[in-house]
């Protein structure tokens, strides 16, 4: 059986006979090849095949060499691949597009398929994992369609059958208008034969009299009839009008009416997904309470046209000075909240200082007045707390704290204030 140090000394020889530097990926690829052909294994070669072995075909395409033989080549194609965290965040995107919007139920196969790739989300890319996605997507729209079908259908039946019923009800009431119409025109064409007969004259009369007031009372009532029947026309426009601003309820619903961000539902909404990576991967995150300092004091100098400016500029410069994968939210009135996540205390510290410079050393402009602005903010991380809700209430005692102290200051977790 030939020994490592045979094939290392075979391996030398067979690259000076090639012409071949002896460089660390040249040696290592003619050093397998000969540990290969007398069938010697070694650790460092077995290693390498299996790790090719588990690299999907198609990522050979993004390097030169399509059949990778050193780890050099190998290296090539492995920082070409996403970042497990854009994995991670496709993943939750992708499990968000396959639950229906409009149904209740997503069903239990769906949830154990979302279990299953939120608990691995490299699975995004294996080719069956694509195809059940595609799957359960079609299925999304599917079920929301059909059940939205189902209730337009049923408005759309119960419009049909009110306008049917009207206008049966005014056929019917036509017809017997003309009945007593015809009554009426008879009784009046009735002449007594001789003045003798007074009470027939008066059973006339009588009965042309009622016979009036029910003409008038039938006219009425079609009238109302015809009227209410036009009441369901526009019923029904208004129905389609509905349809029609559905979704785009459902996209506004979830943001403040006036800064555009995100509101405090949506908040709770996003703030449960960065809650189950925490538990799942540890994943460390951070609340940031914000509170404009003086804020009635602005509304009350300079109207409250002025304070939703500042509110609306406030929550936009929140939104671009923090990463798109973290959150900003209102949270009512002057508060806002950021959700964070982070690798190191020291990354919160400047993420704070940049917010609280750009906001300090600029001024807010409403018509011709330059604003001052200055703001306080308490800053809790999630592995202090028990809850996500008790982080947020940890966060807004310290920045109750913060505002106690004196205001345009931020108080963190570990007592460093800026």
């Amino acid at each position: 059986m030939s020994s490592i140090a045979t094939i290392s000394k075979q391996t030398i020889e067979n690259l000076n006979k090639k012409n071949k530097d002896i460089t660390p990926a040249e040696y290592t690829k003619e050093f397998c090849k000969l540990a290969k052909e007398v069938n010697l294994t070694v650790n460092e070669c077995v290693y390498f095949q299996e790790t090719l072995s588990k690299i999907q075909q198609n990522e050979f395409n993004t390097t030169s060499k399509k059949n990778p033989e050193t780890i050099y080549d190998l290296v090539d194609i492995l920082i070409k691949r996403v970042p497990k965290k854009n994995i991670e965040n496709m993943s939750e995107m992708l499990q968000a597009s396959m639950q229906p919007s409009i149904s209740l139920s997503i069903g239990d196969d769906l949830k154990s398929f979302c279990i299953k790739i939120g608990d691995s989300p490299s699975l995004i890319f294996e080719e069956s994992i694509q195809k059940e996605m595609k799957k359960y997507i079609q299925n999304r729209f599917h079920v929301d369609q059909k059940i939205l079908s189902q209730k337009t259908a049923d408005i759309a039946r119960l419009i049909s059958l009110m306008n049917k019923y009207l206008s049966d009800a005014i056929d019917s009431n036509n017809l017997g208008s003309n009945n007593v119409t015809n009554i009426k025109n008879e009784l009046e064409s009735i002449c007594p034969k001789d003045s003798t007969q007074e009470d027939l004259h008066k059973l006339q009369t009588k009965l042309v009299k009622a016979a009036v007031t029910m003409e008038n009372e039938i006219s009425t009532v079609n009238k109302n009839l015809e009227s209410g029947q036009n009441d369901v026309l526009l019923l029904e426009q208004k129905v389609k009008r509905l349809e029609d601003e559905l979704q785009k309820s459902q996209e506004t619903s979830l943001h403040d009416h006036l800064t555009g961000i995100n509101n405090r539902r949506s908040l709770e909404e996003e703030l449960q997904k960065i809650e189950n990576k925490f538990i799942r991967n540890k994943q460390d995150y951070a609340i940031i309470f914000f509170d404009i300092d003086h804020f009635k004091k602005i509304n009350d100098l300079y109207t409250h046209d002025a304070g939703d400016v500042i509110l609306k500029t406030f929550a936009s410069l929140l939104t671009k000075l923090t990463r798109e994968i973290d959150i900003v939210a209102r949270y009512g009135g002057e508060e806002f909240i950021a959700v964070v996540d982070f690798n190191k205390a020291n990354d919160l510290y400047k993420y704070v200082e940049r917010i609280k410079g750009v906001v300090t050393k600029n001024k807010f402009i409403y018509k011709q007045h330059k604003i001052e602005i200055k703001f306080s903010a308490g800053v809790q991380i999630r592995s202090n707390s028990i809850s996500p809700e008790e982080t947020i209430f940890e966060a807004d005692k310290l920045l109750y704290k913060a505002k106690r102290t004196g205001r345009n200051k931020v108080v963190f977790w570990d007592g460093k204030e800026i």
